[in-house]
């Protein structure tokens, strides 16, 4: 019993310490996707929208909020947890958790809860912020939404986890983002419907991990998909397996971490 209340409060105080953090910053962290989000709705929704009209029998600035939020979501978890991180190991003190009587699953736990909390923030600030432009957002399957959403979140914090792990600089935890996370959300049906692709770029789009998350979360909302939704949700579990699996691994080992 005395460990498992110790791991709840190890748990909880890396928790608070994590949305503490970046809601003392908030206007760094809170405003600028609210204002990123208003410009792709304003550029790609009202002034492309118009003249697209109809996507997947949806309008199109209707079509993209599901893909806009989900986008905010993975950026937001991504980078929360591998800056957090990344500053603890700089700073030296992610040693003093380390040799502390600390479960590494609680660890891990409370940085994923960090990037997970504002993830969810910025959801509901990208979705407040898309009733100014789109009149009607329904959700017709709430359940599916919101374990994707959660699914989505979890599994870019562990990746940003791992990516600060392994980071030696500040600058090496920009890469990921830049070079991989930014090309497989633009070209994972945020902004259009994979069955436009010809056959070959179709088949390629579809090896894209980032497509199932934006179809299961759409599905969520207007109840369409370019995918079959229990494969997608099956494909976000298992790269959370994965991703855990490593960072547990990683932290276990001290990679990166003891000299």
């Amino acid at each position: 019993m005395m460990g498992a209340a110790f791991n709840f409060t190890a748990l909880k105080t890396i928790w608070i310490k994590e949305c503490t953090r970046f809601l003392r910053i908030w206007v760094q962290t809170l405003v600028p996707p609210a204002i990123t989000m208003t410009l792709y709705f304003v550029i790609f929704g009202s002034i492309v929208g118009e003249r697209i009209g109809e996507m997947s029998g949806r309008p199109y600035m209707e079509f993209i909020v599901p893909g806009l939020i989900m986008m905010s979501v993975i950026t937001n978890s991504y980078s929360n947890v591998a800056s957090s991180f990344f500053s603890a190991k700089f700073q030296r003190n992610i040693e003093e958790m380390l040799v502390a009587p600390v479960s590494t699953p609680v660890i891990i736990a409370g940085y994923v809860g960090g990037g997970l909390a504002r993830a969810m923030i910025v959801a509901v600030i990208v979705t407040c912020v898309s009733f100014a432009f789109v009149e009607n957002v329904s959700i017709n399957h709430l359940g599916i939404l919101v374990l994707t959403v959660l699914l989505t979140s979890t599994l870019f914090s562990l990746a940003g986890l791992i990516n600060a792990v392994y980071a030696k600089t500040f600058d090496d935890i920009s890469i990921v983002p830049t070079f991989v996370l930014t090309p497989l959300t633009y070209l994972g049906g945020v902004f259009f419907s994979v069955s436009l692709l010809p056959g070959v770029w179709e088949t390629v789009a579809r090896f894209n991990p980032i497509l199932y998350m934006v179809n299961a979360f759409r599905y969520g909302f207007l109840g369409v998909s370019d995918v079959n939704v229990g494969v997608a949700l099956g494909v976000i579990v298992a790269f959370n397996l994965v991703f855990f699996v490593t960072a547990y691994t990683l932290l276990q080992r001290g990679v990166g971490i003891r000299s």
